[in-house]
């Protein structure tokens, strides 16, 4: 089944039990590492699942596969190798690029999480999330919960849905990109910057219990409590084999940032210490390294069955310059002029801030057109893309108080060295209008289940 189908069954069996969203969402968990902290989980959570086919999500779990490769085999296809000037091109800062070529991996990590909007003939990107800070992979708890529901229960039994335990891959991810495997009982030390620690400890704390329960030795610190010597790096008398990596590289380029970065970078270099992941994610990680992948320029160095693979699932998107592009149709234009008279259909977003930070949504109600044309000029050869606008397929969702509404949602498909495995969905109610979905704008937070998904094409 398609998750159509698989959303009109379940509804039609959710109202024929008669069952309440309020006993739906008291089913679910509130802790800190689900960022839960409303009673009852009411303004926070889908009071369902969302679903997808097999079909659907092998055919999705290929192109993620393929975008990641791609993405990969940039510095090398467009720059020779040369790993600065591919940081210079997707518009990282010179102290950014200095800091990533202190700390780069053999290879890009495949730990990712892709934003996308399903327009209801397929899923389209609008960010990628590479690396060890991304969110969403502990998610898997409200799979769990939900599952408790019978109503669900034997739904998903009946038409064979599931998810993945997307922490216990997560475990599977850090081990396997840093050579070890669960018999060498790796040391890791889950690892913040000294100015955020405070406020992530609990999070990070609750983080390292449920790793310890599969297998995997990690303590809460920030940076400033590792110490170089005598060949390691050591948090208090216990030596480290793996740093798990969640601060930023914002926080690297700081004025103080040498005097904590140097030497655990230079052990890595040394072999001292292994690093999940680097700090070159934030290059991969750049939105404007999409816009490589979707320029007309490049499309010579992808075969043709990338190519097709990348046409799906990629919008329309190119850094913000005063040139000649080529649209969809073929069309050449004039790229500034276009985006000026061409506003209701594009987006424009800084290329490295996340949550929806600086994102101006060319079609928003209170944007004025000179609004957009001094947002757009501004944004002219800086580190800015447009993008093709999708507009997304709506889910129907079980609201409190009885009946449902019309939810707009933004899915987060996780992927690891195992290819897919997991995700979730924020959603935001449609009456919200045209805003990004976040949850400071009011975004819930819904599972996903699905079918086993089927090889693709």
């Amino acid at each position: 089944m398609d998750r159509v189908t698989l959303t009109e069954k379940y509804l039609a069996e959710l109202e024929a039990a008669g069952l309440s969203s309020e006993e739906l969402l008291g089913a679910l968990p509130q802790n800190k590492i689900l960022n839960s902290d409303k009673p009852n989980g009411v303004g926070l959570w889908l009071a369902r699942p969302v679903f997808l086919g097999g079909e659907e999500l092998g055919r999705l779990a290929g192109d993620l596969d393929n975008l990641l490769s791609a993405l990969d085999s940039l510095p090398e296809r467009l720059f020779g190798g040369d790993f600065a000037a591919f940081a210079r091109a997707v518009g990282l800062t010179e102290p950014q690029v200095d800091a990533v070529m202190q700390n780069r991996g053999e290879r890009m990590t495949r730990q990712s999480r892709a934003d996308l909007v399903c327009d209801g003939t397929g899923f389209k990107l609008l960010e990628l999330n590479i690396g060890s800070a991304i969110g969403g992979v502990d998610n898997v708890d409200v799979c769990r919960e939900l599952l408790e529901v019978p109503v669900l229960a034997e739904f998903a039994e009946r038409h064979g849905l599931t998810f993945v335990d997307s922490l216990r891959e997560q475990v599977h991810n850090i081990l396997t990109e840093t050579g070890f495997s669960a018999d060498d009982h790796p040391v890791v030390a889950l690892t913040e910057w000294p100015s955020a620690f405070s406020d992530e400890l609990p999070y990070m704390t609750q983080l390292c219990e449920r790793w310890a329960g599969l297998g995997l030795d990690a303590t809460p610190c920030h940076l400033g409590q590792l110490e170089v010597r005598d060949g390691r790096v050591w948090l208090g008398e216990r030596a480290v084999d793996i740093i798990v990596r969640t601060f930023l590289i914002r926080d690297v380029i700081t004025p103080d940032a040498p005097r904590l970065t140097a030497p655990v970078f230079d052990a890595a270099r040394r072999g001292e210490v292994k690093v999940f992941t680097p700090l070159d994610t934030s290059a991969y990680a750049s939105k404007a390294a999409l816009s490589l992948l979707s320029e007309e320029g490049n499309r010579h160095l992808f075969p043709a069955e990338t190519l097709a693979s990348l046409d799906r699932i990629l919008p329309w998107t190119r850094r913000v310059r005063r040139e000649e592009v080529t649209l969809e149709n073929g069309e050449r234009v004039d790229l500034v002029d276009y985006a000026l008279a061409n506003a209701d259909d594009l987006v424009l977003k800084p290329t490295s801030l996340s949550g929806g930070k600086g994102v101006v949504l060319g079609w928003a109600d209170d944007l004025t057109p000179e609004a957009w044309r001094t947002h757009v000029l501004a944004a002219l050869d800086s580190p800015h893309v447009l993008q093709r606008r999708v507009r997304p397929a709506q889910e129907t969702v079980p609201v409190p108080g009885g009946g449902v509404d019309r939810f707009r949602p933004v899915w987060g498909i996780i992927t690891g060295v195992n290819g897919f495995i997991g995700g979730s969905v924020r959603a935001i109610p449609s009456a919200a209008g045209d805003v990004v979905v976040n949850v400071a704008n009011g975004a819930h937070v819904g599972a996903l289940l699905h079918e086993a998904p089927a090889p693709s094409a």
